[in-house]
């Protein structure tokens, strides 16, 4: 299959960052950004370095690694009319000196499990068989798991997750930020959107063109469940949600400016079959650390509602874009990292005047306790008073075989790899 590779040259370059020590600048096109990120700059916790393994790649997003190292990275815009990458380290020295791309459909989410890569297009899923060796048997070919999943152009990216009982679990985000009636203040009831969208659903992983109909409607409620991963370790579902937008365009008289650009929360939740985490007729107010009506449906941001829908295991700022998910299974990073989870966040908050990072929430006997940030400053500048472009925003997350992640970029198409050494 080597043959079939092609030697990246150009946009390709590697790039290491330990305290103190550093020579590279990672070069972009100008149409891009007019700016260059030193790695150096990123900030991690002691005893971690970072690498930049490619750049320029495009709308990288999700991304997963297989047991024999191969990179698979989803384009959510196609490249060459293709929409997945193939990276290689043929000689391991940590430079990406082959790739390959593959698949005539964009989108985001990309998996291993049980001999096939899936890989997610904006309205269904599909899957390429792997050989002994973990490499794809045939490009060309892919089989076609799901079709028929809704895309109306907006928040239609497709993540997914596996679990080891066979079943394939695909997030379908709402086209619609609240539900509202057309030209109104005031919500659909019932919102109709949550029929095929607003959730996950749940289809078989080995059971070949099936449609929306086939699906089971795992968990409701959830605006836009991007970061997705099956957790082995507390044998469940867990997903991050991207919170709804501003409420002071129709509700001045119950929010302010400020208070609409701090909420509502964006979240983390663990899901079994059946919940209901109650978009769009509640959100959750990580500031009062409670579930809060939607103005649409007579809230006034203080009264409490919800009642039957389930809480997050974890809060955060509004608007940071949680659109990654990755619990840490191996054993290269410190004891505590171990079962816990990194989320990678795509956009930023007024409120902490920080994003374009990757946060980490540590897990203990399988309860979620406090975040924190991880990796920072992927946006190159001080976003209380931005001096310039972004210069990255992390979308996907990876955890290598070797135990070490990876974080995509899909503002400038960078794939960092983060690892740990002892002193």
């Amino acid at each position: 299959m080597q043959s079939k590779l092609t030697k990246a040259a150009g946009v390709l370059a590697v790039l290491t960052v330990t305290s103190g020590l550093f020579a590279y600048k990672a070069q972009f096109p100008d149409h891009t950004r007019k700016t260059y990120i030193e790695a150096k700059d990123l900030k991690l916790p002691a005893g971690f370095s970072a690498k930049i393994l490619a750049s320029d790649l495009g709308a990288t997003r999700h991304m997963v690694i297989g047991k024999n190292g191969d990179m698979y990275v989803k384009l959510s815009k196609l490249k060459d009319g293709k929409g997945t990458y193939l990276l290689r380290d043929t000689n391991h020295d940590g430079t990406i000196d082959e790739q390959k791309l593959f698949g005539d459909f964009a989108g985001t989410g990309i998996a291993i499990r049980n001999g096939y890569l899936y890989s997610s297009s904006n309205k269904g899923v599909y899957r390429y068989k792997l050989n002994e060796k973990e490499e794809i048997i045939d490009f060309e070919n892919p089989e076609k798991i799901v079709d028929g999943l809704v895309d109306h152009g907006r928040d239609n990216a497709k993540p997914l997750a596996l679990d080891k009982n066979g079943n394939l679990y695909v997030t379908v985000g709402s086209y619609s930020d609240n539900c509202r009636q057309p030209n109104s203040g005031k919500g659909m009831s019932p919102c109709t959107i949550l029929d095929s969208a607003g959730g996950i659903w749940k289809f078989k992983a080995d059971k070949l063109n099936q449609t929306f109909a086939d699906g089971v409607r795992y968990a409701t409620g959830l605006k836009n469940a991007v970061g997705i991963d099956w957790d082995n370790k507390t044998d469940a579902l867990y997903a991050t949600v991207h919170g709804r937008g501003k409420f002071d365009d129709f509700y001045p008289q119950y929010y302010t400016p400020k208070q609409s650009a701090e909420l509502p929360a964006e979240t983390l939740y663990r899901l079994k079959e059946g919940d209901d985490a109650g978009w769009p007729y509640i959100y959750y107010d990580h500031i009062q650390n409670k579930k809060i009506m939607a103005p649409e449906y007579g809230g006034d941001g203080k009264k409490a509602a919800g009642e039957k829908a389930i809480n997050p295991v974890a809060a955060f700022p509004a608007h940071l874009g949680p659109n990654a998910l990755l619990f840490y299974t191996g054993n290269r990073f410190p004891a505590r990292y171990k079962n816990g989870a990194f989320i990678a966040f795509h956009s930023q908050s007024a409120e902490l005047k920080k994003g374009y990072m990757v946060a980490f929430v540590p897990f203990v006997n399988g309860k979620a306790g406090k975040w924190e940030i991880f990796a920072d400053n992927f946006a190159g500048i001080d976003l209380a008073k931005p001096s310039g472009p972004v210069e990255h925003r992390p979308c996907g997350l990876a955890q290598g075989p070797d135990g070490a992640l990876y974080v995509t970029d899909d503002l400038n198409g960078t794939i960092f790899k983060i690892d740990y050494s002892k002193k």
